[in-house]
């Protein structure tokens, strides 16, 4: 097969193509699987399993999933685990795989790993395609909606984003964007850099095939897919340069950061991540996770997860890139800016820890903040609070906990980097967001195995530090809610419910509360597993 053309294959299927014959099974310890089996096996863990135990196995946010490891547990004890999950944050499977599936994936994990393929920068320009010249964009909406108040909606298993219009509650497009569309990111607010074009009109996707699609908000809903092109095999995350000239995304595989042209979308830097970690090892699966444009300076900020190392990214020449390597803590993952935009707060998965860096002048490590098992952030969420002042918080993927921290250096020395306060929840969850107008701010359970839990999002009060209500946003069958996200003036709060991947029936929608009563607004249905949301307006102006 030529691993270079993708036909109708769909993307998870093309890379687990691309990926090369297992390597020689010197220990006969290992099973074996037929040829067909092996490659349905590749595929089914790129979907599932590589964004927490990496492409090569060797784990991260999960545990390793080497062969040294898991034939000491054995095929059964294996099944168990993916059938049921585990209390540190793993799915259960039992409603992803079938048991077919379970004990075929139980067997694959056993055997080593095959090696997945480079990509040259020629192959990605080659993959740039450019739908509507720069020149012929409109210089006004041609729509007539509120696109301030627009939602782009991660549609994750669909392949799609949703675009709805804030005010009426309508899905306005369903646009193609790459597989499993991990983030969507628009062109901010910048307090140096200045753009032309205006911060919000375009934003752009990743998806975990690496495919890099731009969307221009102000073209009619048949034309808002602009441009393409594809900077990886597996991707997850993207940011646009304060001047609106760049984008970077950055590759789980090849462990890589790319920087296009953000009105052609062609890649024109490419920049490895693999290198010595903080503990002085060679890391060859070195993936890029979290990447953002700091709001005050010239540069990108970028995770090298593997290494334990922040990377701000100089951009006003790319020839000749200033790169401050600021070793932190394994496994960093999410993370979002303090209010002041000056210090980027981060989660080290696997350390516990919480990372703090000061975006001024090049980049330092500020501070670590010792907080529980996995944090996980999502975009995060930053409030007052009436002790500590200004805080930022985050959920836990390994323990239903909120800790909250003081980050504010300048008015609250005293509170700042240092733990405020925590709050048990009901589960572990992925996601907690506010707005400065709220009372409250959400978090969700995702990750807790019970359904009902999972189901769930909780309330908190910002000045009692209390949960205030659970709130279960669905009660079907095989579905969880996830991600909240406010509209644009705070006053409703948008919640996700999966419906576990049915292209056919979408049977996925958000449901919309009242921000202050808590009380049910809408259902907005016909979606696929929605998961990221994300307000024009709020996210242009840092709103969190």
């Amino acid at each position: 097969m030529n691993i270079f053309k993708l036909g109708k294959l769909t993307a998870a299927v093309a890379l687990a193509s691309a990926l090369s014959a297992p390597a020689a099974m010197a220990a006969e310890k290992q099973p074996t699987l037929s040829d067909a089996d092996f490659e349905k096996a590749k595929t089914l863990y790129f979907q599932r399993c590589a964004g927490c135990h990496g492409v090569l196995r060797k784990g991260a946010t999960g545990k390793s999933l080497e062969p040294k490891e898991t034939i000491k547990k054995g095929q059964k004890r294996l099944e168990k685990i993916l059938t049921f999950g585990t209390e540190g944050g793993m799915n259960n499977f039992n409603d992803i795989f079938t048991k077919d599936e379970i004990k075929l994936m139980a067997t694959y994990i056993q055997m080593d790993p095959p090696i997945p393929p480079e990509m040259p920068i020629s192959l990605m320009q080659e993959r740039t395609k450019v739908y509507i010249e720069p020149k012929d964009y409109p210089t006004k909406p041609l729509h007539g909606l509120n696109w301030e108040n627009f939602f782009v909606v991660i549609e994750r298993d669909a392949g799609k984003i949703a675009i709805i219009d804030g005010d009426t509650k309508k899905i306005v497009a369903h646009l193609d964007a790459g597989y499993a569309v991990h983030v969507i990111k628009g062109q901010e607010n910048h307090k140096i850099d200045k753009s032309a074009d205006v911060a919000g009109r375009f934003w752009y996707t990743i998806g975990r095939d690496g495919k890099l699609n731009k969307f221009d908000l102000w073209q009619t809903p048949d034309k808002m897919l602009v441009a393409e092109t594809q900077i990886a095999y597996d991707a997850r995350d993207v940011a646009v340069s304060g001047d609106g000239k760049y984008v970077i995304a950055g590759g789980y595989w090849p462990p890589h950061f790319v920087i296009v042209d953000a009105k052609t979308m062609k890649p024109i830097k490419v920049v490895s991540t693999r290198g010595m970690n903080v503990d002085g090892d060679y890391v060859e699966e070195s993936r890029v996770a979290a990447i953002y444009t700091n709001p005050n300076e010239s540069s990108f900020l970028v995770a090298a997860k593997e290494l334990g190392q922040m990377w701000q990214v100089d951009y006003k020449d790319l020839d000749n890139l200033n790169i401050t390597q600021m070793n932190s803590a394994k496994f960093l993952h999410d993370g979002f800016y303090d209010p002041t935009g000056r210090y980027f707060q981060i989660a080290a998965n696997a350390s516990k820890k919480m990372v703090i860096i000061d975006t001024k002048d090049g980049g330092t490590l500020e501070a670590m903040i010792d907080v529980d098992k996995l944090p996980h952030p999502g975009p995060g969420a930053n409030w007052i609070d009436p002790k500590c002042g200004p805080v930022g918080g985050t959920t836990h993927l390994g323990v239903g906990k909120v800790s909250v921290w003081g980050n504010d250096p300048a008015g609250h020395p005293d509170a700042a980097w240092k733990l405020c306060y925590e709050v048990e929840t009901d589960g572990a969850g992925a996601f907690i967001r506010t707005h400065e107008n709220s009372d409250y701010y959400w978090a969700d359970q995702l990750k807790h195995p019970e359904p009902e839990v999972q189901q769930s999002v909780q309330v908190i009060s910002k000045k009692t530090r209390e949960i205030v209500k659970t709130i279960q946003v669905t009660k079907e069958k095989g579905k969880a809610a996830l991600h909240m996200e406010f509209n644009k003036d705070g006053t409703e709060v948008w919640v996700s419910v999966w419906n576990r991947s049915d292209n056919k029936n979408p049977t996925g929608e958000i449901v919309v509360y009242d921000a202050k009563t808590l009380k049910e607004i809408k259902r907005i249905k016909g979606l696929t597993t929605p998961t990221g949301k994300f307000n024009v307006y709020n996210r242009v102006h840092h709103k969190t």
